[in-house]
């Protein structure tokens, strides 16, 4: 039975801390979207969710020994899906990708899906709640 319960939220679980992660990496964006030479990075949630099956843990992006990375951090991965440089739009004389347009309709989306997500395991529970209640 807990065994039941535990997969109907691992999915929801599994999108949360996702949609989570790349709010951190669209964040990241936008605070360096002054920094010289900085490349703007994203990962495909869709991959990532779907390679998510039995991974437990975020895994953040430490491209230098001198990074802090999180635990269980395997050459540059994030869950299951690797860290991607997002496309320039527009060339800029600095060499930093990040648009600020883009990263503005990402962040706005990614927050979006992620309350929506969080509203359909609020609504499980509530189900749940009620089926055993009856």
């Amino acid at each position: 039975m807990i065994d039941k319960l535990d997969g109907a939220f691992r999915f929801y679980e599994d999108a949360a801390n996702l949609r989570a992660h790349r709010q951190q990496l669209i964040a990241s964006n936008i605070a360096n979207a002054d920094t010289p030479n900085f490349k703007a990075r994203d990962i495909n949630f869709k991959d990532a969710l779907e390679n998510a099956n039995g991974n437990r843990f975020v895994k953040l992006l430490t491209s230098a020994t001198n990074h802090i990375g999180s635990p269980h951090s395997v050459n540059g991965m994030a869950g299951s899906a690797p860290l991607m440089y997002r496309s320039a739009v527009q060339g800029s004389v600095d060499g930093n990708t990040v648009d600020m347009d883009v990263e503005r309709s990402q962040f706005a989306d990614n927050s979006i899906h992620y309350e929506a997500n969080l509203t359909f395991i609020s609504d499980q529970i509530k189900i749940m709640r009620t089926a055993i209640q009856g």
